[in-house]
């Protein structure tokens, strides 16, 4: 049953289904004295009013004045509908029952005018009763949508889990392997261990420890070193205070492009500077590389730096700088953003 109700296309279903049993008792409830032609004439044309007075409510006078605030013309326009739609009420079912179903035609007086009034606000203050049985049964399919989404995603969490730990306890067995005989290669695997342990348990987080990205770094460039056939020379500066916290992957964009555009591997001088400062409340990151001649025409919105910067504006509004500067010796990229 829960899952009937939750499907979207069933809840129209039981509401068609609770419109279908009202006009079913209607008719059996009119059939003894009315016959069958008065019976199914008057249950059609009264369950129609009664759904014009709850449709026209919930789904339009409702949500278009009441939920927007005007809550007086709401209540202006609800009698003005309800009362009208009752009068209509009144003289149609009489006009219809005069020449059609009885022999003396009856009047409109005031005492039926005030039944059919009467109960024309019956049925509205009962719309709202039919309009929190909608909502709750929406709500519900909503809140079991997004429990299913939510059991999906673990799920998906999980089974993304797996692989990456599988590799990392086989890369410490290759490790332990490997240290007798080439120990630089182990410690090269051990860093690799390092980085996608980083990428599969920390990179996820909304914050790291400094430490800890700083380290992802060091990683990062130790196994970017082992690419490039000559030695570089890399001056990291890091000047700040160990307990402090930062969004992870904000500083890799700039020791990529270091690495990608940065490095010229036939040259055997390659003077690389970074610099990672606390200062005044904010972290300044900056990097400075040599500009080669294949270089020259770098372009400082690529899509890293792009991305970096529409990344930024998120989490810091106007409270960053992000600068990107070159001329025909060097490439520099700085960063600030505040330490939370």
């Amino acid at each position: 049953m829960i899952r009937y109700i939750n499907d979207p296309a069933n809840i129209k279903k039981i509401q068609g289904f609770f419109w279908g049993t009202i006009l079913f008792t209607f008719f059996l409830a009119m059939l003894p004295q009315e016959g069958f032609a008065a019976s199914i004439t008057f249950t059609l044309f009264n369950v129609s009013f009664y759904a014009l007075i709850i449709y026209g409510n919930i789904a339009f006078l409702f949500p278009k004045f009441y939920e927007k605030g005007h809550k007086l013309l709401y209540g202006i326009f609800a009698f003005i509908f309800v009362f009208g739609l009752s009068l209509a009420r009144c003289y149609v079912t009489v006009a219809i029952d005069n020449k059609y179903f009885v022999q003396v035609p009856e009047k409109t007086d005031f005492g039926n005018i005030t039944n059919f009034v009467v109960a024309g606000f019956l049925i509205y203050f009962l719309s709202f009763v039919f309009r929190l049985a909608i909502v709750y049964f929406s709500l519900k399919q909503q809140s079991e949508k997004m429990m299913a989404q939510k059991s999906e995603a673990e799920l998906n969490l999980l089974k993304n889990q797996v692989q990456p730990h599988f590799l990392f306890n086989t890369l410490n067995n290759i490790y332990y392997e490997t240290y007798q005989d080439a120990p630089r290669g182990a410690s090269l695997i051990a860093k690799l261990a390092e980085i996608m342990r980083y990428f599969v348990d920390e990179s996820p987080k909304n914050k790291v420890d400094i430490t800890t990205e700083i380290t992802f770094l060091d990683n990062y460039i130790a196994l970017e070193k082992i690419r490039i056939k000559h030695p570089i020379n890399l001056d990291f500066r890091k000047e700040f205070d160990a307990d402090i916290q930062i969004q992870p992957m904000l500083l890799m964009t700039f020791v990529e492009n270091i690495f990608k555009h940065g490095i010229d591997k036939l040259n055997k001088e390659n003077n690389i500077e970074i610099s990672l400062v606390q200062e005044n409340g904010y972290l300044l990151f900056r990097t400075k590389n040599p500009i080669h001649d294949n270089e020259y025409n770098i372009e400082e919105g690529g899509f890293g730096i792009e991305n970096l910067r529409k990344r930024l504006n998120l989490l810091y509004p106007s409270n960053f700088e992000l600068s990107i500067d070159h001329d025909r010796q060097f490439f520099t990229a700085f960063l600030k953003v505040p330490i939370s």
